[in-house]
């Protein structure tokens, strides 16, 4: 399995997303660069170019029109994803944590963080609504007081978003009223990533806690757990197989205090069913920041903090192993 190296970024990469057909990826790192890539050969194709700060979070709607990322630069911008032109810009009091297209692509969420006397929130803004957008005054905005949020991901049906906070809970917070609609708390400590499955009915959160679990979108419900020594720093949902991917390793900040070797830089993958691990993937001269799997589950692809966007296609093997149970 040898990966193709993506080289676009000068620093560690925040996130990575594929659109839906998988033929783009879609890369931000704390450089102030959002790059595209063809995932099939690893070719740029371009890059969207605006933001001033570290970008923190992207995402792609759901035919590919737009892309919308959010920065430490106090902005949320919506890039027309063929031509990289800036179509809308929304300034907010923090830095843009998370951001998600719903799945009709007409309305977005981000959340800011809780910095320089602002606490954090959950906005909403209707795309179709230009007055929303001029005004720049989200149709609703959900103030985060207990604690901030790490990560959010829109619910099916596009009727609740689920947010992990920084304490561990996650809540589900209503897209029409904001009110909090349910919680619960698996985690001990902060939440780093949430991934959704390929049908929205469950996702994956990777915590600080060194674990990741599987969850019901709906009933928030737990379903697995996969524990690991180092912290999660992202988690991800095979489209088709009952396997997850997790990326972790120590803080970035811990990291030259320990040998390569020990570092643990490997992708490492667990059964679903059964949460037992059955592989792992070198590769990372750092810890994993991002894993996200290609729709069609027969790649993956992870950004580490070494500023590099790795893309893996699965050896024919990979598709016949069965674990004994």
């Amino acid at each position: 399995m040898k990966p193709i190296l993506l080289q676009g970024h000068e620093r560690s990469i925040t996130q990575i997303k594929y659109n839906r057909e998988g033929d783009l990826l879609f890369s931000v790192a704390k450089d102030q660069f959002v790059n595209v890539w063809y995932s099939v050969n690893g070719e740029r194709l371009g890059t969207y170019n605006g933001h001033s700060g570290a970008v923190w979070c992207v995402d792609v709607d759901w035919d590919t029109k737009n892309v919308l990322t959010g920065s430490a630069d106090n902005s949320c911008r919506v890039w027309d994803c063929e031509t990289g032109k800036q179509l809308i810009m929304l300034e907010t009091n923090s830095a843009v944590r998370t951001c998600g297209f719903d799945f009709s692509g007409n309305i977005i969420m981000f959340s800011t963080d809780k910095q320089m006397g602002y606490q954090c929130y959950l906005n909403f803004f209707d795309l179709r609504d230009p007055q929303q957008i001029e005004d720049n005054q989200p149709y609703l905005s959900v103030p985060c007081s207990e604690s901030k949020i790490t990560s959010a991901v829109w619910g099916p049906l596009g009727e609740f978003v689920v947010a992990g906070h920084e304490n561990g809970e996650i809540n589900q917070f209503s897209a029409k009223s904001g009110e909090i609609l349910k919680k619960v708390r698996e985690h001990t400590k902060q939440i780093n990533d949430i991934q959704t499955s390929i049908d929205l009915t469950m996702f994956i959160t990777a915590s600080k806690d060194s674990s990741a679990k599987l969850i019901d979108s709906a009933s928030l419900d737990h379903i697995k757990t996969f524990k690991t020594e180092r912290p999660v720093n992202s988690a991800a949902i095979s489209p088709n197989m009952d396997h997850v991917v997790m990326g972790g390793g120590q803080e970035a900040m811990e990291v030259t205090t320990t040998s390569t070797r020990i570092g643990k830089f490997e992708a490492r993958f667990f059964h679903a069913a059964y949460e037992e691990e059955f592989g792992r993937v070198k590769g990372h001269f750092g810890p994993i920041n991002c894993v996200a799997f290609h729709p069609d589950g027969k790649s993956y692809s992870s950004g580490g903090e070494d500023g590099y966007v790795r893309i893996h296609y699965f050896d024919p093997q990979y598709f016949d192993f069965e674990l004994e149970a």
